[in-house]
């Protein structure tokens, strides 16, 4: 049996099995070239031409590149990934960050505030079974994970809902933050540096964040490495007003130096070793 033309001959890579992974591996071969042809994504993904152009298809839809005549291009200025492709980013990773940020909370009755994000959500996991605590979160994802928790309290904000993080945004959102003072405030970012701070895309979220932040008595920030030494538009605070940043091992050294001297503790997991790098 002859193979149809538009399918490789080596058969379907294993790694971009599943479409999360492609349109992601999509995404990085475009971030690293202006124009992508269909038959580079055909040879690097080792799928066909037609599983290429509903891929391509469903990321122009969503605004994250631009369909040219036999290939694609990124949209400009870069977007934000949405939830349901960050969330196979680099699990195991945001699982050691979550891990190490949930070992923040003090003993004994105490109240967190979860923001939204995928490592944000890995903390949420790691506290499912934990006893006494109190949860103000504006994650959807979030409150519908732990809210059917008997062991835990859980207070959803309100607010308008942004369909790329299922988080909730505006003045609601920030009058419920603004409302109580935490224990613990624990937020994810689009960017973290030494010069931008703590950044995100969406003003919105900035804002909401920066009051969650503002009424903590401290706020950690969970950020994987591709994360550190970028800014994004939205700013929702300096480092000055963070005391930990958890990151892991791929994360640039002299990056994280100029951070800790802005008086952020910073915590490095990775390498099967959860030690702050000193």
């Amino acid at each position: 049996m002859t193979a149809s033309p538009d399918v490789p001959p080596t058969g379907p890579d294993p790694r971009f099995r599943r479409r999360s992974d492609r349109l992601l591996a999509i995404l990085s071969l475009l971030d690293e070239h202006d124009v992508v042809r269909l038959r580079q994504f055909v040879r690097q993904l080792a799928v066909s031409e037609a599983t290429v152009r509903r891929d391509l298809s469903d990321l122009e839809e969503q605004g994250m590149l631009t369909r040219t005549h036999g290939g694609a291009r990124r949209s400009a200025p870069a977007t934000e990934l949405p939830m349901r492709l960050r969330a196979g980013q680099s699990h195991h990773v945001k699982q050691l960050i979550a891990r190490r940020a949930a070992t923040f909370l003090p003993q004994g009755p105490c109240t967190v505030a979860l923001g939204g994000g995928t490592t944000a959500a890995g903390v949420a996991r790691e506290l499912l079974y934990r006893n006494g605590l109190t949860v103000i979160t504006n994650s959807l994802s979030t409150a519908a994970e732990m809210g059917s928790r008997p062991n835990l309290r859980v207070v959803m904000t309100g607010g308008t809902v942004r369909p790329n993080s299922l988080e909730l945004v505006g003045l609601l959102a920030e009058s419920a933050f603004a409302s109580v003072t935490v224990d613990l405030a624990i937020l994810g970012a689009d960017g973290v540096s030494a010069e931008g701070g703590v950044t995100t895309y969406d003003e919105r979220e900035a804002r909401t964040n920066a009051v969650m932040v503002r009424h903590s008595r401290r706020a950690v920030v969970v950020a994987d490495s591709t994360k550190i030494g970028r800014s994004t538009p939205a700013g929702v605070t300096g480092l000055g007003d963070i005391g930990d940043l958890v990151t892991d091992s791929g994360a640039s050294c002299e990056e994280l130096r100029r951070i800790r001297a802005l008086g952020t503790r910073v915590h490095v997991v990775g390498a099967g070793s959860l030690a702050d790098r000193g």
